[in-house]
């Protein structure tokens, strides 16, 4: 069993809705977290399910729900963010749920921001090899995507992003991406190159830009080193705690997503 509880009635209609579940290089929540803070996004409700893992989320001495959904009237933008791996049985009912969310909302956008593997990352390039690593620095901060309508490619290409156009994905991101194909719903998801071997702030940075040319935000990313540190660190703690509900980090993370290859 998987509900949405909504503490808020106000209307939602016509927003666009930004998630980014755990997975490759904790992108998503990192992203996500910060720009929930910085655009003071407010509480709007929660997900509850007896399947999830029994934890309970302390902010501002107040406990709260660790699946939780804001929104930004401002803005016009609602946010589901998750702090622990969905597991991996949950990742259809999970997207299913939110997908019926969109369509009961009259939800316009989603964007999904997530990582994907990347091969062109090196750690072993030499100090003197300062033109091959400009070069490498540069590849690695190409922002991908795959997108549910074609009309999305014109915006997506003018703000540098690249479509994917052969490839796989996983996860709930993925699961989200076929049933707005299904219903005509427009969805780009967002894929940040990461290094697997590290989960660094800079793959939340680069998706918060490509996030403020595609929405016309100025969000500042000044902070975000330190911030996007303290919630990976978070969300590393809680996927440890929870590792035997999950079985492993790894399959918690493959399952949630998104993960892609090109």
């Amino acid at each position: 069993m998987l509900d949405i509880k909504l503490i808020s009635d106000k209307k939602i209609d016509g927003y666009t809705l930004l998630e980014g579940f755990p997975g490759v290089g904790l992108v998503g929540p990192m992203a996500l977290s910060y720009v929930i803070e910085k655009l003071n996004m407010e509480y709007y409700g929660y997900f509850e399910s007896q399947a999830f893992p029994p934890l309970v989320s302390i902010h501002n001495s107040i406990p709260m729900h660790p699946v939780r959904i804001y929104f930004s009237p401002k803005y016009k933008l609602v946010a589901i963010f998750a702090e622990f791996a969905i597991p991996s049985e949950m990742t259809y009912i999970m997207s299913k749920k939110i997908s019926e969310f969109i369509k009961e909302n009259k939800i316009n956008d989603i964007i999904s921001i997530g990582g994907m593997p990347s091969q062109s990352i090196s750690s072993e390039l030499s100090e003197t090899d300062e033109e091959k690593q400009k070069e490498d620095e540069a590849q690695a901060e190409k922002v991908f995507a795959v997108i549910s309508t074609p009309d999305l490619a014109s915006d997506l290409k003018k703000a540098g992003i690249n479509i994917i156009s052969e490839g796989v994905a996983t996860g709930i991101s993925a699961m989200l991406m076929i049933n707005a194909t299904s219903e005509k719903i427009r969805d780009t998801n967002l894929l940040v190159q990461v290094d697997q071997s590290i989960v660094d702030p800079k793959y939340a940075e680069i998706a918060i830009k490509s996030i403020n040319k595609l929405l016309d935000l100025k969000i500042d990313i000044t902070e975000l080193d330190k911030e996007a540190k303290a919630i990976e660190a978070k969300i590393r703690d809680v996927i440890k705690k929870n590792k035997d509900s999950h079985q492993s980090y790894k399959e918690a993370t493959d399952a949630a997503g998104p993960s892609m290859y090109a």
